[in-house]
């Protein structure tokens, strides 16, 4: 008998023909069911769609609309004060990225402070002569290498605090760096060891080798794109800054305070590069948490480059504003995420999977795969990779299997959404992104949108030429 995590075919055919059953004994409640089970997917939907309509309309902050707005849900949906149990429980959820944001904000605030990007940058922005296509372009890459960790965070820490002083300098917009970072990122995360490919490989049983081949013509297509796209928005920022590529600008240094300049160690840059480096080698290595790695270099920097603790505080309390606004973002995060999945198997979350599902009509059968890459896209978007790949795609799959399309054309077609991903309110880092870019909510969505639809075709596009998506 086929299986596909809780799901048989015994199981899909219910699912498939249900409504031509004989109902049985048990059809009152099974109707009572299905009417919660509706509220509930309404509910869930209506969330995000009032949680997203608030903020665009700066009738409530970020952080205000991720509690207030979910706790009010949580209490149409019946659950009373277990709604703040469901909180809890997905604060609980985030305290991995909570801890490792915290060290790595701290961690990357040192390195900043005590000069370590410095002689980076300079040389940059002398290579650079002042033109920002040539910064644009060299983001774009500089993500796609660092994207290989498969942490987000990691991503946007690094390419943020090296990046950033070289576009206020040379007055680059900031959306164009969250943009390229973003983009790159979805990219490098399918690699196997990042979130969704990972849980896609053990939902469908799948080794790193079978479902990296399918992925790998999209990424590259797609990593190209994202250079092109770069290269496109160095153009625009030529023209709107009156830069020729013939001609220098040098941008002028950024003035620092006096004691902003005590805080520089210049003598201490190589140390902090090899920190820096073994940091980051152990987390592509897993050789332990990101959150204890980055602990552990903050305590070390902070000993090396600032042994006097009256220095160290003074430091850490430069770095603080940023951290806290960040970490208030994921554990706010965190509160939508736990009252969205309420409780096991019967909250909204699992609500709106079922009826993902039921929604789906049989005569698509041969294009089962194709539906199930573009129901990805709104359904990471919607729900949590966790959510989706456990809860959505196991009923999906084995519907899939019924039809006749493998594990690997299944795997494949989930993965297609991730173009969209991290577009979602339920993504962590992406307040990190935002706060060091210096742009809302509405912005980075509105924006970004539309060149992820790029990599989505691109990936769509790639797995119909190799048949790994493929209609029967």
């Amino acid at each position: 008998m086929l299986r596909t995590g809780l799901y048989t075919e015994d199981r899909i055919t219910v699912l498939l023909y249900q409504r031509q059953e004989a109902p049985g004994p048990g059809r009152k409640a099974e109707g009572r069911k299905g009417e919660r089970d509706m509220y509930l997917a309404f509910l869930g939907f209506a969330m995000i769609v009032v949680f997203m309509g608030l903020i665009m309309a700066k009738k409530l902050s970020p952080f205000t609309s991720l509690i207030i707005i979910p706790v009010l849900f949580g209490l149409l949906a019946g659950y009373g004060w277990d709604t703040l149990e469901y909180a809890m429980a997905g604060i609980k959820d985030v305290a991995g990225t909570f801890s490792m944001m915290t060290f790595a904000i701290l961690y990357f605030g040192i390195m900043l402070t005590a000069g370590m990007f410095d002689p980076m940058v300079d040389k940059v922005v002398t290579w650079c002569k002042g033109d920002p296509l040539k910064v644009l372009v060299g983001t774009a890459v500089l993500a796609a290498f660092v994207s290989l960790d498969g942490d987000g965070t990691t991503t946007v820490m690094i390419c943020c605090t090296a990046m950033i002083p070289i576009y206020e300098r040379l007055k680059i917009k900031k959306i164009y760096l969250a943009t390229l970072i973003i983009l790159q990122n979805c990219i490098m995360n399918l690699i196997p060891w990042g979130g969704p490919t990972a849980r896609v490989m053990s939902v469908m049983h799948l080794d790193a080798g079978e479902i990296l081949a399918p992925l790998v013509p999209g990424m590259v297509l797609s990593a190209v794109y994202v250079i092109g796209v770069s290269y496109y928005l160095g153009l625009k920022e030529r023209k709107r800054l009156g830069v020729s590529k013939d001609v220098e600008n040098h941008a002028v240094r950024v003035e620092l305070s006096e004691e902003e300049r005590a805080w520089k160690r210049p003598g201490l840059i190589w140390f902090n590069l090899i920190l820096t480096a073994a940091i980051i080698a152990a987390l592509i290595l897993g050789l332990a948490s990101s959150a204890i790695l980055f602990g552990v270099g903050t305590a070390a920097a902070l000993l090396v480059n600032y042994p006097n603790q009256k220095v160290q505080r003074n430091v850490i309390s430069s770095i603080a504003p940023d951290m806290i606004n960040v970490v208030m973002m994921v554990l706010g995060a965190g509160v939508l995420m736990g009252i969205l999945n309420g409780p096991e198997n019967a909250g909204m979350s699992n609500a709106i999977a079922e009826f993902l599902v039921a929604v789906i009509p049989e005569s698509l059968a041969r294009y089962f795969a194709v539906v199930i890459a573009v129901v990805s896209a709104p359904g990471t978007y919607l729900l949590n990779n966790d959510a989706f790949y456990y809860g959505v795609l196991p009923p999906l799959a084995a519907t899939a299997q019924a039809y006749g399309f493998t594990d690997l054309n299944v795997g494949f077609a989930a993965l297609m959404g991730q173009a969209f991903h991290f577009l979602s309110p339920l993504v962590p880092f992406i307040y990190l992104l935002m706060d060091k870019t210096e742009i809302t909510l509405a912005q980075y969505q509105g924006y970004i949108f539309k060149w992820c639809i790029g990599i989505f075709v691109i990936f769509m596009a790639a797995g119909l030429v190799t048949g790994y998506l493929p209609i029967l």
